[in-house]
């Protein structure tokens, strides 16, 4: 009787997931059927032609119909499974001695990236670098600078900011424009640009003290949009969409400098061949130098009053108020220390790319820079490092994966599809860990022992 129960329980979870893989494949050919189904061209005399990829789409809905069975038939009972075991197990006090390397992580990891350009350039030589320095480590670090800037606004303090990146243009266009117009030193514009996008975060702080939530949302994200527009349209000073070119790169504290032209090249000061390398190992040097800055301050932060005050804030804003914190101060210095990073990092990505536009500082950098705060877990350092390398270094990944091109065809271009796997890779990341990759923290105070509370006991968007 027993095992005539099991095979029809077996039987009956089977039909369950062909039926859910049937809908799943349904809803996957009304999704897709426009955007990878039908691809829009144009012929010699640019009109419209429709092209029909109905192969590519095939395989898309059998992935998705293949994907949902396996998650019914085989995942979801083990997990299942493997609860219900957990919970029938007798309640063990977790071990509290670490291991010899998560009691140097941070060591170890901060080593690793030190070592980083100097591994690749034995790998693949000078020039063969620049891509590896470049696109992966400058560009993933940059986002990791960002996300723990906006850490400070909404992990810490839990206001929820839409408009980050008008902090990161403020910061670009700061250096861009006093770089090229009065040709000031990189260090100098540095601290300057941190200043200004300080600056105008306190102007965003001070009329939205009131608000909260989704108001609070909208509000900074018109303010973004706003800086977006004053960038765009004021021609005179920004130069409009056409942005501004030119900008000056640089310099080792003076002492040498990375520009051809310029008699204290980095290659004739110490007599070495010529490359462009040494400029962008020397960048990845000084982005990760102010990332670790970044880390430094919000984690020395977090132990100061100031620092209790937003995670206060961020629980309950009335019992904030109650305990007598004065929460219109703790927001504007929650906006301006945030805002400072987000300066630091666009005057560095200024001097990376020596152009700037507008359309650099759009919406959905935002929307990114806040989706690797979340999906790493707010309030975590480490958790939004490994949330940047995954989704900033995987949609870089994309741009390497040629032999896609054998399976889908020569037209296919991965690099395209990057923000939809980016969009599923959320969607998998907020079902599998919804607190984020850490979703337990330690309190910054605590009395007579610190403990982690782990995301199942509280409420989300607490503790």
């Amino acid at each position: 009787m027993a095992v005539q129960g099991n095979t029809r329980d077996g039987q009956n979870l089977f039909a369950k997931a062909f039926k859910e893989a049937a809908y799943a494949a349904a809803i996957a050919f009304g999704l897709f059927v426009l955007m990878i189904g039908i691809k829009t061209d144009q012929n010699i005399r640019n009109e419209l032609v429709l092209v029909p990829r109905w192969g590519l789409l095939a395989v898309v809905v059998a992935l998705v119909a293949a994907g949902r069975f396996v998650t019914v038939a085989y995942l979801q009972p083990y997990f299942a499974a493997r609860k219900a075991t957990r919970a029938k197990a007798p309640v063990v006090a977790p071990s509290t001695e670490k291991s010899l390397f998560w009691k140097h992580w941070y060591k170890i990891a901060i080593g690793a990236l030190i070592l980083y350009p100097v591994a690749i350039v034995l790998l693949v030589g000078f020039q063969g670098s620049l891509k590896w320095v470049d696109n992966f480590g400058i560009q993933i670090l940059i986002y990791v600078m960002l996300a723990w800037g906006l850490n400070i606004v909404v992990g810490l303090a839990g206001l929820l900011d839409l408009g980050y990146v008008a902090f990161y243009a403020v910061g670009a266009y700061s250096y861009a424009l006093l770089g090229t117009e009065f040709g000031w030193s990189f260090w100098i514009l540095l601290p300057a640009a941190g200043a200004m996008a300080a600056l105008w975060g306190v102007i965003l702080g001070f009329p939205v003290l009131r608000l909260r939530g989704d108001y609070l949302a909208i509000v900074t994200l018109a303010f973004g949009e706003i800086i977006r527009l004053v960038l765009i349209n004021w021609r005179e000073v920004t130069n409009g969409t056409a942005g501004i070119s030119g900008i000056p790169k640089v310099t080792f504290f003076g002492l040498f400098s990375f520009d051809v032209s310029s008699p204290r090249y980095i290659s004739k000061v110490f007599d070495i061949a010529q490359s462009g390398a040494y400029y962008k190992i020397f960048l990845y040097y000084l982005i990760l130098a102010l990332a670790l800055l970044t880390a430094f301050v919000t984690v020395r932060l977090r132990r100061m009053p100031v620092g209790r005050a937003w995670e206060a804030l961020r629980e309950d804003e009335i019992a904030c108020r109650s305990l007598g914190i004065n929460t219109t101060t703790t927001k504007l210095t929650a906006f301006a220390i945030g805002a400072m990073f987000g300066g630091f990092a666009g005057s560095f990505f200024a001097a990376r790319q020596g152009f700037v536009s507008p359309e650099s500082f759009i919406f959905l950098e935002s929307a990114i820079i806040l989706a690797i705060v979340v999906l790493g877990g707010m309030g975590s350092l480490t958790g939004i490092a490994i949330a940047a390398l995954v989704m900033i270094g995987g949609t870089e990944i994309l741009r390497e994966l040629e032999f896609l091109k054998v399976v889908f065809g020569e037209g296919f271009t991965p690099e395209l599809y990057r923000m939809l796997l980016f969009g599923l890779a959320m969607v998998i990341v907020m079902l599998w860990k919804p607190r984020g990759f850490v979703g337990s923290r330690e309190p910054t105070a605590f009395l007579h022992e610190s403990k982690s509370v782990s995301g199942s006991f509280t409420k989300e968007g607490h503790g």
